[in-house]
């Protein structure tokens, strides 16, 4: 397929990469008008018909998923003896190249791990097993959104790697093998039945390699590595990387274990636990810290049942005070309820100013941060040159400011890193200005 070409409605525009899954073009749906993906499977993947019928079940399932960490099928088609996969276009960078770059740092890891995380226990809970999760096949968009890749395809083979070490082979039943060695599942490696729980032994392959920029199996063949994965127990992350959290070892741990029992039961339980982690990290709290102490930080940020709890004693308080004016037929017994409803509903009021405020307020300590301003719910970040873990941090943050907010819709976040010294200038002299790096301003 040449750059310029089309294939059905697709007008090929640019080629991405290369693959033993395919060819990957760029290119533009002509009837609506949006970038997309598309990629051209192998001839010889393809032949089989019982091959492709599964294939294409599986494929079709697996479009039928719906969530933001899951790239999206559009179509799966065939144009002469060309078959091809038109998917979600993904402006971003692979994990495996994020780690290249060293744009992850621990917390982006288990943003990443999260999001990832929620992706699959959809797909799991739909029935659909992913087969081969590894850094390659989860991309980072530029704005800091995680997207699993090739849902399906692991129905088909993929050559792999001259040496092997990277080989992806098709699992057609028990007794055949397949996954790509480094993240196979011990299920895997001995060419056994997987199930979901597959999935969550290479999760745990991915967290561990986010976490520390090493795969935690690593043989000088396929046939090393499997074995590895199948006997071999794993280098302690703080080995490797310091100062990691204790806990976060710990779900690394149970997602491999070499018996699929002895795992997390679902996806479900892997992002509970890696959420725990995240506040943990977010408040500099750990698990060693007193039990109380651990709940200050969560009790600052109320949710929809501290909002109910508020509006009940608001009104209560009101209650108290009429009844008082009432029955004493004066202000004085009056005025502490008067002032502590004055205050509840101030708290209340002005309570998506302060969520804004302190969102600017965190976003600001990152070096790469030039602007946040409203201007109602649209939130915009300026940053220049930031890595993926800024991005990743920034989503976060806007998250927990939006679970922060009592009552209205929620804010909308642009971040972007593309905005000329004219539009920047607009923007400051424009009233929502929340925080802006008067460093880089005064240079401006």
């Amino acid at each position: 397929m040449e750059v310029g070409s089309t294939i059905g409605h697709y007008e090929v525009l640019a080629k991405l990469g290369q693959g033993g899954m395919g060819v990957v073009y760029k290119a533009r749906d002509r009837q609506l008008d949006r970038p997309v993906a598309l990629k051209v499977l192998p001839p010889d993947l393809t032949r089989d018909e019982e091959r492709r019928r599964r294939f294409l079940q599986e494929a079709k399932a697996a479009s039928a998923v719906n969530h933001p960490a899951i790239a999206q099928i559009y179509g799966i088609e065939t144009e002469g003896d060309v078959s091809f996969i038109a998917m979600e276009f993904i402006d971003g960078s692979t994990v495996r190249q994020l780690l290249e770059r060293d744009e992850l740092d621990v917390l982006s890891a288990i943003e990443i791990g999260i999001l990832v995380g929620g992706g699959l226990a959809r797909a799991h809970e739909a029935g659909i097993v992913h087969r081969d999760i590894k850094s390659d096949n989860i991309m980072v968009t530029r704005d800091g959104h995680p997207k699993v890749l090739d849902f399906g395809l692991a129905k088909l083979v993929d050559v792999g790697s001259e040496d092997g070490t990277d080989a992806t082979v098709l699992m057609t039943q028990v007794g055949a093998v397949m996954g790509t060695a480094s993240y196979m599942s011990p299920e895997q490696a001995r060419g056994l039945a997987a199930d979901h729980r597959s999935d969550i032994f290479s999760f745990g392959i991915v967290l561990y390699e986010m976490a520390t920029g090493k795969l935690p199996f690593q043989g000088k063949s396929a046939l090393d590595t499997m074995h590895a994965i199948a006997f071999d127990k794993t280098r302690p992350m703080s080995d490797l990387r310091a100062g990691l959290p204790f806990s976060l070892q710990k779900i690394v741990d149970r997602c491999l274990e070499k018996d699929p029992v002895d795992r997390y039961p679902d996806m479900n339980a892997v992002v509970k636990d890696l959420q725990d982690v995240k506040r943990e990290l977010d408040s500099g709290v750990t698990r060693s810290t007193p039990l109380l102490a651990r709940f200050r930080p969560r009790g600052t940020s109320l949710r929809p049942k501290g909002i109910i709890f508020i509006v009940i004693w608001g009104l209560i308080l009101l209650s108290l005070a009429i009844t008082s004016v009432v029955g004493a037929h004066n202000l004085g017994p009056a005025i502490p309820f008067v002032v502590v409803g004055a205050f509840v509903a101030r708290h209340f009021l002005t309570r998506r100013q302060r969520v804004l405020r302190k969102f600017a307020s965190r976003a600001g300590k990152e070096k790469a941060v030039f602007l946040v301003s409203a201007v109602g719910r649209q939130v915009l970040v300026v940053v220049d040159e930031a890595p993926a873990k800024t991005f990743l941090k920034l989503n976060s943050l806007f998250e927990n400011a939006n679970e922060a907010l009592y009552a209205g819709a929620d804010f909308d976040l642009q971040i972007r890193d593309d905005v000329g010294e004219d539009e920047r200038k607009e923007t400051l002299a424009r009233p929502g200005l929340l925080y802006v790096d008067t460093k880089r301003d005064s240079r401006s």
